[in-house]
């Protein structure tokens, strides 16, 4: 069986985001902008969010018809993993991640031992996801959502994160005016989704605010609490490029899928080098992101939980083959 993978950018924006089989395809009898604008306020109120933020909030609000162009016509790609990571990781950003790294060492090391989570993945997320803070969106969070329900493919998602992102506001966490993301709805330097946001997010440095937007502490421990509490294992790494047999059944491949090392290399599954696989008493599944002639992983929990940030193997991948570079050379700290 051939396993084909297109890569899409709506992968990356909306992966964690579940479309409602209910969302009509089209509206049929679509009131205006101005008219359902007034109806959210009117359910956000009634959900108990104060009616002053709900009503600042909706002050300015706008329709983005580049925000629906944007969701409507994202270019496909048709890549391998060979084409991909290079543009995902390329020379440059390794450089500036084991910067960025060395940089913060003290602090990504003391919220890494506080959540079990490796500091070096928290920085590949980070340069992944906005080039480290570089390129967190530049769209009001209340007009990117609004737009999005009201275009109405995912009504029912995109009021969800609305309503989270009116909550965001009630609670002071950040300024009306600087309440900024990416056309889809994601914010700050981690690209928390509002639902996210609220599950996720910490206050790390206690001043009241869990600012994922300029606060450093803040940003790393919300994607160190993430991971550590969608399941991460810091005695485990992500796991590693194999061989697998010529007549290998593609079947057993998939992140749901899992067997023993042992039951891997009973099947004939090796490391890279051809050697045998570790043994070691851990479950494992074949991650097969193009076709078997292409690049092979055996991926274990953690990679898994990567998927649960998105769930896209490209992007999975990515972050685990950058913080491998941000692991090798060892990076000391910078001496103070």
């Amino acid at each position: 069986m051939k396993l084909t993978k297109f890569f899409t950018l709506s992968t990356l924006l909306l992966s964690s985001l579940t479309v409602s089989a209910n969302d009509t395809e089209i509206q049929k009898e679509k009131v205006s902008f101005e008219q359902y604008v007034t109806a959210l306020k009117s359910e956000a109120i009634e959900k108990g969010i104060d009616p002053s933020v709900v009503n600042s909030a909706f002050e300015n609000v706008e329709f983005l018809q580049r925000s629906v162009k944007s969701d409507k016509e994202q270019p496909e790609f048709k890549l391998t993993l060979d084409t991909y990571i290079p543009r995902a990781v390329p020379d440059w950003k390794i450089k500036q991640a084991r910067e960025a790294y060395k940089k913060h060492y003290h602090l990504l090391h003391k919220i890494g031992k506080e959540y079990g989570v490796q500091p070096r993945f928290i920085v590949a997320l980070w340069g992944i996801e906005t080039n480290f803070g570089r390129l967190t969106g530049r769209h009001y969070i209340i007009s990117s959502l609004t737009t999005m329900a009201y275009e109405g493919r995912r009504e029912t998602l995109f009021k969800k994160q609305l309503f989270a992102a009116l909550t965001i506001l009630d609670e002071g966490h950040i300024e009306q005016d600087k309440f900024i993301g990416s056309w889809a709805g994601a914010m700050g330097q981690v690209q928390f989704m509002p639902t996210s946001y609220l599950n996720y997010a910490v206050d790390y440095d206690g001043d009241g605010k869990k600012d994922i937007w300029n606060n450093y502490a803040d940003v790393f421990a919300s994607a160190a609490n993430y991971l550590k509490t969608e399941g991460w294992d810091d005695s485990e790494t992500w796991g590693r490029q194999v061989l697998i047999p010529e007549d290998f059944d593609t079947e057993l491949a998939g992140i749901k899928k899992k067997k023993t090392l042992a039951e891997w290399q009973a099947i004939g599954v090796r490391r890279f080098d051809g050697s045998a696989l570790p043994k070691v008493d851990m479950n494992a599944s074949i991650v097969i992101p193009d076709d078997a002639s292409g690049r092979v992983y055996l991926a274990y929990n953690n990679y898994e939980v990567l998927m649960h940030w998105n769930r896209s193997y490209y992007f999975a991948t990515a972050v685990s083959y950058l913080s491998e570079r941000i692991k090798y050379p060892r990076i000391s700290p910078e001496k103070d």
